[in-house]
Formats: structure tokens, sequence, C-alpha cells
């Protein structure tokens, strides 16, 4: 058989197994790597070269530098002027997309993303505006900035490194900007003008108390004298009521005692503080004899103050971020919840949670985290706790302590969505970050040093000045990612040397060859968006980059705009919610389904293709002067 016809199946396997999504990406590229080696389409003694390659080198840097803008401060300074923005709808989009879209130019965008999520949610809750309308043109804001520039986005990286392995000479850093500033504008004036018509307007979650009703519901629930819980542990009440009932506290004799870590047994006139509505306290009424006290008669009865006091705990405002129950009429003692901590997260694409139960995780004993309720599609899951598989865009009600609950969500591959408050970080340490990326980016300019070196050097320079420590450093980049570089980078340089590259362009040449090279060009464009929408943006940019040079080979003309169309196509996933973590990641907080997306990211992407090629043929002609 055919080096070529071996590559195309090796590489139609990868691709199903891509759309499929049982197993993750990074898995599947090893795999795929692993497989061209044993077919000896990769040479053994070269299959891990692909991760010492330039361009994985530089997205770990990226990652780190991205990490490091955030410790210091600039984006929450740039975020708390975006809260400022009044209630029309189209001014937040604008404000919050534009934001996005400028900080995905010079950091990760999937970090950008991460960082005003929780700016765009506490904005829904404060303006009453559903978050539907807010979180797709966000996340869309933030693949468009990553056009932007060479940084912005993995694809940019690999497409400059390719273009230096075949001319001796990669894309500068703001070599892209004509290009991509003009597609993310365009971009950035569809989105404004047309999200709130095409997006779905649902009520999403704007807050954890729309997600899980946790204000309305956070009661207390007192053990009678002689009742049936005397002498229970909580692994007993939850057996009795044969519900997963969370108990956050149990306050005894004014002292309060984690749910997640009380392990003794329960006396008369203990206090229980439980996340429960209507029909779990009659249940724990009827079967566990608790009774209704006082305090939790007031707090049922002041509810809705209650629920206002829990929001403004969340969002920072006294200091005490995500303290569920606390109500300004009750005694300390008895409500009280510091030390606790209800945060609201979304599982990541890259998370180590997907397809796999509490259970499994040992998400109580490993993590220290208490697992309160499961949000998915727009809605709570009902089923029981203990036999939810988690799926990537889950939106998980946690409780934890609060010193350790941020390790155990970056460990887990959880992203925080609880409004924080805005710290501005030290002066110092901002003028710090800024200089250090700014003197990489004048050594690039100059060519003084490549990107992966400058970047690198900056990146190291952060964690000699203290903008970031060496375990946050570790923590930023984004491992999945790396492997998925590392591993498919060699298989799509077996797609350009066993032939196979060549055959798709000379099958394309014969289709096409009485058409303009525009329309050949606006073809290969379609077809990276669309196998972008499917597999990781960063996949799609190296299967596609030697079928472009190829292209480019046959019509004996400059590869750079087959090479730029290849750059901007392939980070324009925005018709499905998989093609992209910033999609998915707004899956859940905005409660859309999979159909939702192609709504505005088909207009969309039809806008941006019809900006991008006439541009790239301009600014990159096909007969270099």
């Amino acid at each position: 058989m055919a080096d070529s016809t071996q590559v195309f199946l090796l590489l139609g396997a990868t691709l199903a197994a891509f759309v499929w999504g049982r197993f993750r990406y990074d898995l599947v590229a090893l795999a795929a790597l692993l497989a061209a080696v044993g077919l000896g389409l990769v040479p053994a003694e070269g299959a891990f070269a692909g991760f010492g390659h330039p361009a994985v080198i530089t997205v770990a840097a990226v990652l780190v530098l991205s990490r490091g803008f955030e410790r210091s401060g600039l984006v929450d300074l740039i975020a708390e002027q975006a809260l400022r923005v009044g209630d029309r709808i189209m001014l937040q989009t604008l404000v919050l997309s534009g934001t996005v879209l400028v900080l995905s130019g010079i950091m990760n965008n999937v970090g950008a993303l991460a960082l005003m999520l929780p700016v765009a949610l506490r904005l829904a809750r404060e303006h009453d505006t559903p978050p539907s309308l807010l979180l797709m043109p966000l996340a869309f804001g933030s693949l468009l900035g990553g056009l932007t520039t060479l940084i912005g986005t993995p694809p940019n990286i690999i497409i400059s490194a390719y273009r230096r392995s075949l001319t001796g000479e990669g894309f500068g850093m703001f070599d892209f900007f004509p290009v991509g500033a003009s597609v993310a504008l365009a971009g950035l004036v569809v989105i404004v003008l047309a999200g709130r018509y095409l997006v779905p307007q649902r009520a999403g979650q704007a807050s954890m108390d729309a997600m899980f009703d946790t204000a309305h519901y956070l009661v207390e629930l007192r053990v009678p004298e002689d009742g049936k819980a005397v002498g229970w542990s909580l692994r007993d009440l939850h057996q009795a009521v044969e519900e997963p009932i969370p108990v956050l506290a149990v306050v005894r004799d004014e002292r309060r005692h984690p749910g997640h870590t009380f392990l003794g047994a329960l006396r008369e006139h203990d206090i229980l503080l439980v996340e429960a509505g209507p029909e779990e306290m009659a249940l724990l009424e009827d079967k566990a004899g608790l009774a209704v006290g006082a305090e939790a008669e007031r707090e049922a009865e002041d509810a809705e103050e209650s629920g206002r006091a829990d929001r403004e705990g969340e969002e920072g405002g006294n200091g005490e971020d995500g303290k569920g129950g606390k109500s300004k009429t009750h005694d300390k003692a008895t409500t009280d919840t510091e030390g606790l901590q209800l945060v609201e997260a979304v599982v990541r694409n890259d998370s180590l949670m997907q397809g796999r139960t509490v259970g499994q995780l040992r998400l109580l004993n490993q993590f220290g985290l208490h697992l309160v309720a499961v949000a998915r599609d727009g809605g709570r899951l009902r089923q029981r706790l203990r036999d939810i598989r988690f799926r990537a865009g889950d939106v998980l009600l946690l409780q934890g302590g609060e010193e350790e609950i941020g390790e155990s969500l970056t460990t887990l591959g959880c992203l925080p969505l609880a409004s924080r408050d805005l710290a501005l970080g030290q002066p110092r340490r901002l003028a710090l970050s800024v200089a250090i990326f700014a003197a990489a980016i004048v050594a690039m300019l100059f060519d003084w040093l490549p990107a992966a070196v400058a970047l690198s050097g900056a990146a190291l320079a952060s964690l000699l000045a203290g903008v970031l420590s060496l375990r946050e450093a570790y923590q930023a980049i984004d491992g999945p990612v790396i492997v998925l570089l590392g591993a498919m980078i060699p298989v799509g340089q077996a797609l350009e040397t066993s032939g196979g590259a060549a055959l798709i362009a000379e099958t394309l040449l014969a289709l096409g060859g009485d058409w303009p090279v525009a329309m050949t060009l606006a073809g290969l464009f379609a077809l990276g968006l669309l196998l972008s929408n499917v597999i990781n943006n960063a996949a799609a940019a190296l299967l596609m980059a030697p079928i472009a040079a190829s292209l480019a080979e046959g019509f004996e003309a400059s590869v750079d705009p087959f090479l730029m169309a290849v750059a901007v196509s392939a980070s324009c996933a925005f018709l499905t919610p998989i093609g992209h973590q910033s999609n998915t990641l707004v899956m859940g907080p905005g409660g859309y389904r999979f159909g939702d997306y192609w709504r505005l990211g088909l207009p969309l992407s039809l806008a941006v293709m019809a900006v991008a090629i006439p541009l790239i043929l301009i600014i990159w002609p096909l007969t270099p002067s």
C-alpha cells in the first residue's frame, strides 16, 4: 500500500476520533503519532521531535506570559472599566466582545475568555440581561482577537513556523495584523448588530442563584431532643433519606464545622445548614425528624434579603467571595459560613473530570470538594450526583475550603465562574509584566531573536522578576495542547513527505483548474473553516499547511496568501461548540444547545470569508514583488 494511502487512512481515522470525542484530543494525537511510527510513515528516531518544535515552545511561552498578565492585574484593570457599561444590550456586547478581542491579541484567547467570563456574568446579573445574549458573542470575540497577532492563537504560530521551514523566514509579530484586524473588526460589527437577533435568548445562568436556587433554599434545620437523627453521622442521614442532600455545615455550641469534614455523630440541638428545596425539607423532617428552627424560619421569611446578601458576598464587595448563606438577620454563630465557599465552575475540554464520576475522582477525599449540584444544557440535573459522568461544559456547584478550592479547580481542569473581587494587583508587578513583554516584542520586530527564543526569555524573566511563581507557570501550560502539537507535527509532516498533500492539491487544481486562483483560495479557506469546527484549530492548521503549500506550488504562486488563508480559517470555529474551547466554555453558563451556534456563526463565517479573501490577495499578492 502506498504511503499516501496509509496517511489518508490514518488521518481519516484520526479525524473521526476527534469528531467522536470519546477520547481526549491529546490521546488521539499521541495514538496517531505512534500509529504513524508503526506504519513507517514517521521515523522512530524522530517520533518526538515535534515536542522541540519552535511552535510548541512558543505556545507554552505565550501561555505562561498570559498567566503573568492575569497575575499582574492588567486584565483586571481593563475588566473593571468594562463593568461600568450601561444596560443597553448592544453596548454591553460591544464592550465585552471588544475587550476580549483586544486581550486575545496579546494573550491566549482561552485565557482572555476565562478572565472576562465572570465579568460578563456579573454584568448580566446587575442589568438583568439574559447571559445567553452576551456569552456567545464573548466567545466569538476571543476567537477573532487571536487573528491579529502572531501570538494570538496557536494556528498563527504554527503557520509562521511552517513558513520558516519553507522559506527560511517566518511571519513576524504583526504580519497578521492587516488582515486579522480587518476581519476581526468586520466580525465585531456582525456580532454587535446581529447578535441580539440571532443568539437564542434564554434565562441561562447569570449566577449561582439562578442556576441552583441556593439563595432561596439555604436553610437551617435543628436536631430536636430525642430526634431520630441523634447519634447519626451525616452518612447515616443521607442513607436514611435516600437523597444526596448537601449539608454545608453543622453548628454546635456556637462553633461551625464544615459539612465535608464533619465525621462525628449528631447531637441534640445541633443545627444543620442545608441546601434544600421544599420537597427535600419535608423528606428530612419525615425520615430524620429534623425541625425548622427559629433561625431557619426567619431565613425562609427573609429569603429575598438573604439572596441579595449571598450575591454581594459572591461579588467580593465585602471580601467574602462566594460564601453562600450568610444572612443579615441571623446570629453569626448559626449562619456565618466563613471558611466555606460555594463556587460555580465549568468543566473545560481538557478536564480530567470528563467521563468520570464523583467516586472515580475521589472528589472529596483527594480534592476536598463537595459536589452540591450539576447543571447541563441550561438545567439542573436531578439524577443522583454519584451517578453523573461529567462532560465538557457542565456547570458544577462545589463547596470546599477557601484556601484550597482554587488550586483544586485548577488541578481538575475547571474554570470558576463566580464573580470575584477585581484585585488590581501591584503597580510594580504590572509595570514589570508590560516591560518584559514589550522587550520580547521589540526583539521579535527587529529580528534580534526568533519568536520562540524571545517569548521563552520573556517567560523566564517574568518568573525571575516575581510576576508569577514557578508553580503558577507550570499550571498555566496547557498540557493537552502541548501534547497535541508535539504529536501532530510529525503526522502533518508525514502528509507532506508521503505525497499526500501534493495529491490533494492536484485534485483541487484539477477540479478548479479553469477557475481564478481566488476561487481556489476561497475553497481552501472554506475547507479550513469546516475542518476547524470539528477538530482542534491547531490540528486543522497542521494538516492544512502542507496542502496550502502544494497548491501554491501548483499555481506557481507565492505561498504566503495560501498560508494566510489557512491561518485565518483555522481560527474561525463559529459553527459548533466543539471546534474551540472558548465555545465549549460558554455552553453551560449560557444555556446553549449544540445547534445554537450556527445561527450567528454562519453569517459571521461568511462575513469573515468575504472580507479575508480580497484582503489576503491585496496584502499578500500571488506574485510577490
